[in-house]
């Protein structure tokens, strides 16, 4: 490919992302491997080059910009190398128009700004991520496993954590094949931690998705005990199963539940559960480091449908904590309604509740509960409390 024909391809790629995010379709990380996979002539710096260029501009746009071309043009104004390849040659962009419109620049939609908790540093909420591991302590210890990743660098304060430059393809290594290691943000890990998930203990994970946190609270538990992974949508929790068993973590039980009637079905685990874990479904806005295009999908509509599930939730889920358990309540998002809020509006509506306060290596206390924040902490951004039953 020329570089006039990437910024081509990178444009019709944008024009996908823009109304895949429009209509709650795949995400951009899909629509460029379907893209790719059609196209099989592009080589791996064809690939990388057209990447580049379509993650560069959805991370400078915060609105959702009109067009692909729009979104390229935006990017054009900022850097004249791929201002020049807007020349019209075979399989490249036409030549830009006298007065054509570019995308505007920014970082966060102007709506959300006013939304998002008081500390957040916004400048950093679009910085390169880079990869974080857990040791999974079922099979090895953080000794063992450092040796073996001469480019890794603990994480002070995150006992098993450690952390290796972005990009660092840690899936093809016999480490993680081996079940080793996880691939899983210091944030996350420290929500597991707080969960203080022990052996013997029954533990629930609500809201597990694919089970990141429900791995760490199996290697938190020893293997021993009963961990509920449970979750609405089969697909996600299907995945957890091939990774517990590569993980040695097989005790895990799975549970999917019929979304909006929850409540009945957890009926019989009503007072059993030493801890029960919320990862609530949420705008994602601590996540934009990975997902940028994120900004683009989320609405005022949405966000109002997202808190009033999260309480929903927190509601359904009260009730299957014993006497002294705990009920932490996380999401990766960084606006108060989703957390502080959110948290303080539980403790309204349910007597006999009380926020524990915490004194974390990461992160700082807001509300009754912490956040962390990549510009703070250098981790995704996470608002996250615990609330324990009165005995």
């Amino acid at each position: 490919m020329t570089p006039s024909a990437r910024v081509q391809a990178a444009i019709e790629l944008l024009d996908a992302v823009i109304a895949s995010a429009r209509d709650g379709g795949p995400a951009a990380d899909t629509l460029i491997a379907r893209y790719f996979k059609e196209r099989r002539y592009a080589g791996s710096r064809d690939r990388r080059a057209v990447r580049d260029h379509v993650y560069d501009a959805i991370r400078r746009a915060a609105d959702r910009p009109e067009s692909g071309r729009a979104a390229m043009l935006g990017l054009a104004c900022e850097h004249p190398e791929i201002a020049h390849l807007f020349d019209g040659s075979a399989h490249g962009p036409a030549p830009v128009q006298p007065g054509e419109a570019a995308a505007a620049p920014g970082i966060i939609p102007g709506w959300i700004v006013p939304l998002l908790a008081g500390p957040v540093e916004q400048d950093a909420l679009l910085g390169r991520a880079p990869v974080d591991l857990r040791v999974n302590r079922l099979k090895a210890a953080v000794e063992q496993v450092v040796p073996l990743l001469p480019d890794a660098a603990p994480i002070p304060g995150v006992p098993d954590a450690l952390r290796l430059p972005e990009g660092a393809p840690v899936e093809k290594s016999g480490l993680w094949q081996q079940g080793l290691v996880e691939v899983q943000d210091a944030g996350s890990q420290l929500i597991a931690a707080v969960c203080e998930a022990k052996p013997g203990q029954t533990v629930m994970d609500l809201c597990a998705g694919a089970g990141g946190k429900t791995l760490a609270l199996a290697a938190a538990m020893q293997g021993e005990g009963v961990l509920i992974a449970a979750d609405t949508i089969r697909s996600r929790l299907g995945r957890l199963s091939p990774r517990a068993e590569r993980a040695g973590a097989t005790f895990i039980q799975t549970l999917l539940l019929d979304q909006g009637h929850e409540a009945r079905a957890l009926e019989s685990l009503h007072g059993r559960a030493d801890v029960v874990l919320v990862d609530a479904p949420c705008s994602g806005t601590g996540t934009w480091r990975r997902n940028p295009e994120a900004r683009w999908r989320l609405t005022q509509a949405r966000l109002d449908r997202l808190v009033q599930e999260q309480a929903r939730i927190l509601d359904f889920a009260a009730p299957l904590l014993a006497s002294g358990g705990a009920l932490v309540y996380a999401t990766c998002a960084l606006t108060d309604r989703e957390g502080r809020d959110q948290v303080e509006s539980f403790l309204q509506r349910h007597d006999g509740w009380i926020a524990d306060t915490f004194a974390l290596p990461l992160g700082r206390a807001h509300g009754p509960g912490w956040l962390l924040t990549p510009g703070h902490d250098g981790t995704d951004g996470f608002t996250f409390a615990r609330l324990r039953r009165r005995p």
